[in-house]
């Protein structure tokens, strides 16, 4: 379990770094009034598998019996934070993609404040 833990740990770095990436790319994109072309399907994409990824470790974690204090804080907050993503993505996944980078910038700044409130819940520091 502490194996599984340090993981868990680690690929925090990869959420927020994938989703650092993809709020820059589509605030650039925003700004210049650009389509929503590649590679910015793929931002999101990437964005959303390492997300998808934390939060099932941190589910096992959860079921092996790991519960540190504010833990249902930083679940309600990772959830809300994938649903939100999600619910872009499913958005912006289907064919003709709408043209702006309006909603996915929302989205990936309203998954990425939720992991940060999440991440404090339970006394973690964000670097």
């Amino acid at each position: 379990m502490d194996t599984l833990f340090a993981v868990h740990s680690g690929v925090r770095y990869l959420v927020l770094f994938s989703g650092l990436i993809a709020l820059a790319w589509f605030g650039w994109g925003k700004l210049a009034g650009r389509a929503f072309a590649r590679p910015a399907p793929a931002l999101l994409a990437g964005f959303v598998g390492f997300l998808d990824v934390q939060v099932l470790l941190g589910l096992t974690l959860l079921i092996g019996g790991r519960r540190p204090p504010g833990i249902w804080g930083h679940v309600s907050c990772m959830v809300l934070a994938a649903i939100a993503i999600h619910a872009v993505a499913k958005t912006h996944g289907r064919r003709p993609r709408p043209a702006g980078y309006g909603l996915p910038l929302f989205g990936v700044a309203l998954s990425l404040a939720l992991i940060v409130l999440g991440i404090l819940a339970i006394g973690r520091s964000i670097l």
